[in-house]
């Protein structure tokens, strides 16, 4: 069975003055090609359509649009860096977009409390950078990280390649600061670490995708920033050997290790024939591949990942392996990993998918 959408209503010229004088003219777009990219996604797979785009530059504007949207019955879809895969973010039946792209301040670091305040705009690389520009590590981490915002990767409470150690984006944010539908503003931007008072309304937002409430800041949690980062690179034969070197890992390396990746040799593959400057890092091909990586606040990374793979390799578990040497070799194998979804996309379709199963 077939369900049909329903459409949104036309917006009148007197209703799209109204929107335009909350965010002025230069930021509230009309214009059919100045529209277009806020309508389709990297796989040019969904294909939206609006009226109206509009870029709020503070919360007070987020929730006068809000407010008029509420009493005039206009459907809103927010949007961050429109980085997802999956279509959420897409105007679908003629919404009136609401990119949050120049709301990108970052209002405070406190590196006594270890939190960064970031407007939902601020692009996520942008956020690892400033915390490391203050000795302090903000972990989330993934393909996506030079485009997409903080308040997307909290309304889809992305997972990322440090899901292992620090958690996903849910465990990562300490407050909120959202409109809800009707424009009322819920201030909720707590530094606090221990805070049992009432409902926690913060987790009703993270993971809701904007249909809650648009997230217009958060207060992130910061992390002291490792002292030593060692990358390996590894082949064998299957995820059940995957999991034998997960169980030593963990064992050898404690809370240091950060990242496990199990990679398909079709994935490495693609990766390897569609990426630029991207090679397989080992000489031999292998059905099954694990990209590992250590952070520790001391300087014992190498040696305790050293152990670990000449563990694996004796007992039969590691086919091969390699250590990144250095930053550059770091960042390849890092590459390889992160190419993984554009380089499926000259392969043919593909189901986009996040699923979580037990170890």
């Amino acid at each position: 069975m077939n369900i049909v959408q329903p459409s949104a209503p036309p917006l009148s010229p007197e209703l799209i003055a109204r929107f335009r004088n909350i965010v002025g003219d230069k930021y509230a777009v009309t214009d059919a090609a100045e529209i277009a990219p806020y309508l389709t996604e990297e796989r040019d797979l969904f294909h939206g359509r609006s009226p109206l785009v509009l870029r709020p530059g503070s919360t007070a504007e987020v929730s006068a649009i809000c407010k008029l949207a509420a009493e005039s019955g206009i459907a809103l879809v927010p949007q961050g860096g429109n980085t997802g895969l999956v279509g959420g973010q897409t105007p679908h039946n003629g919404e009136v977009v609401v990119s949050m792209r120049r709301m990108d301040k970052i209002r405070d670091i406190d590196t006594a409390s270890n939190t960064m305040t970031c407007e939902a705009g601020v692009v996520l690389q942008v956020a690892q950078q400033r915390a490391a520009a203050v000795d302090r590590l903000f972990p989330l981490s993934l393909g996506a990280e030079g485009s997409c915002t903080i308040g997307g990767n909290l309304s889809t409470n992305a997972g990322g390649t440090t899901a292992l150690a620090y958690g996903v984006a849910r465990e990562m944010a300490l407050g909120l600061e959202v409109v809800l539908a009707d424009g009322r503003i819920l201030n909720g931007l707590s530094k606090l670490k221990k805070d049992n008072t009432g409902y926690d309304l913060r987790n009703l937002f993270i993971g809701a995708e904007g249909t809650l409430g648009i997230i217009t800041a958060a207060t992130l949690k910061l992390f002291p920033k490792p002292r030593a980062v060692e990358t390996a690179f590894v082949g064998l034969e299957s995820p059940a050997q995957a999991l034998k070197l997960l169980s030593i890992s963990q064992n050898e390396a404690a809370g240091t290790l950060t990242s496990f990746e199990l990679l398909s040799d079709i994935a490495v593959d693609f990766s390897v024939r569609h990426g630029i400057d991207v090679r397989d890092p080992l000489a031999a091909k292998h059905p099954w591949y694990v990209l590992m990586e250590l952070s520790s606040p001391r300087d014992d990374a190498r040696a305790t990942l050293e152990s670990i793979l000449a563990q694996g390799l004796d007992e039969a578990i590691v086919d091969d392996a390699v250590i990144a040497a250095n930053l550059s070799q770091r960042a390849a194998f890092w590459k390889l990993r992160d190419e993984m979804s554009a380089a499926q996309k000259p392969e043919g379709g593909s189901i986009k998918h996040d699923i979580s199963v037990p170890v």
